[in-house]
């Protein structure tokens, strides 16, 4: 852990208490247009272009793209940049399919319905194995995040901020289903748009791009260089682990289901084009850091370390409030993602095939309060680090 934070302790709680009430407010006024199943798991089925592509921007920009990105472009160079947005690939690749899957089940639920009646039960049961494993684990290494980036960014003590973003996700979205958690991922991805550009613009603006082109080529040659090993093979781990995720998960199944026909493809495809930039933009920041001699004690660290730096107190308000909305927004969809897949694929298929409209939706509110409940023990004891515990399950996702 980094000695000095970037914010005050008390400035952290506020701003945490702030945007917690704000997410849980936001869910309970966008929950309330859900009704019955379809309503709570898929919001009604019509979601339009603006909402698809805001959830999948949102969705897709985790606490690993503003900090990991950062610190790729720290040890890899230029092509650590170009690294992460590989995962974009994902979306563009997964666009055309969004508007098939809605074409061939416009009633379907989740990815495990498809695996299921395409592939036979063997394939499903594995299948289910794999999925809930891996959202799972993606959803521990997320809760983590935020406990340890808060902690690190402020002095919020561990415990406490994990607690409170993942009771402020599980709050909002057992409020109001997918309705809430696209209506909030929609106001999240302003905030991370906007604040990702600020920070960037900032470090342009007071950095001379050939002056660090210079240091880097004196100081650390091998990052510019175009066939840098360990640069190219982080390329095309990325786009591999990007590919498996998004094509196999049903957080991005349920987005499908979710969207109006004909609005699954161009959502994905205008997503993954926000999204792409992200990356780059989050880990220019990092390139320069070496240049202006910012001590970097912790690698995943450097983006919030040079945004205090470039803009002092506003850039540390600006890097809390964009780790915040990145967390939330992926905690999130995977809380009612999963709860969709545990109450359809699990409960439904092996328990209760019987199980009415209004049984179902009950039953997926007490998973989501299941699933934070379980997240929350595994995360308390903080054993591993976030890379341990997302990796322990990618190469299963590359591999699906």
């Amino acid at each position: 852990m980094i000695n000095e934070t970037i914010l005050p302790e008390r400035t952290g709680w506020l701003l945490l208490a702030l945007f917690s009430l704000a997410w849980i407010l936001l869910g309970r006024y966008w929950g309330k247009k859900a009704s019955g199943l379809d309503g709570y798991m898929l919001a009604g089925r019509s979601v339009g272009l603006a909402l698809g592509t805001a959830t999948a921007v949102a969705t897709w920009v985790t606490s690993n793209t503003t900090m990991l990105a950062p610190q790729f472009a720290l040890e890899f160079g230029i092509w650590g940049m170009l690294a992460y947005s590989t995962a974009s690939f994902g979306l563009f690749l997964f666009a055309p399919m969004a508007q098939r899957i809605r074409q061939l089940m416009p009633r379907g639920y989740t990815s495990g319905e498809f695996v299921r009646l395409r592939y036979g039960r063997t394939a499903y049961l594995l299948f289910l194995l794999i999925s809930l494993f891996y959202a799972l684990t993606w959803m521990i290494s997320m809760a983590m995040a935020g406990g340890t980036l808060l902690e690190a960014l402020s002095g919020i003590p561990y415990t406490y901020g994990m607690t409170v973003v993942l009771g402020v996700c599980v709050l909002y979205t057992l409020f109001g289903g997918l309705y809430a958690v696209i209506g909030t991922d929609f106001i999240q991805s302003f905030i991370i748009l906007v604040g990702v550009v600020v920070v960037a613009l900032a470090t342009l603006s007071q950095v001379d791009l050939s002056q660090v082109h210079a240091h880097t080529q004196a100081t650390r040659p091998a990052l510019m260089h175009v066939m840098f090993p360990a640069a190219v093979m982080a390329v095309f781990n990325n786009l591999l682990f990007g590919l498996g995720e998004i094509f196999h998960s049903n957080v991005w199944w349920s987005r499908a289901f979710a969207m109006r026909e004909g609005v699954g493809k161009k959502a994905y495809l205008l997503g993954g084009l926000l999204w792409l930039p992200i990356p780059v933009a989050a880990g220019f920041i990092a390139v320069a850091a070496p240049f202006l001699d910012v001590n970097i004690v912790r690698p995943d660290m450097v983006g919030p370390v040079v945004a205090g730096k470039l803009l002092g107190s506003v850039g540390a308000v600006v890097v809390f409030v964009v780790v915040f909305s990145s967390i939330a927004s992926s905690i999130d969809s995977l809380l009612a993602a999963t709860a969709d897949l545990i109450t359809k694929d699990v409960i439904q298929q092996f328990i209760l095939p019987k199980a009415r409209d209004t049984q179902l939706e009950k039953i997926s509110s007490w998973v989501i309060v299941g699933l934070g409940v379980v997240t929350w023990l595994v995360c308390l004891p903080r054993v591993g680090t976030l890379a341990t515990v997302l990796f322990f399950a990618g190469a299963l996702v590359a591999s699906t």
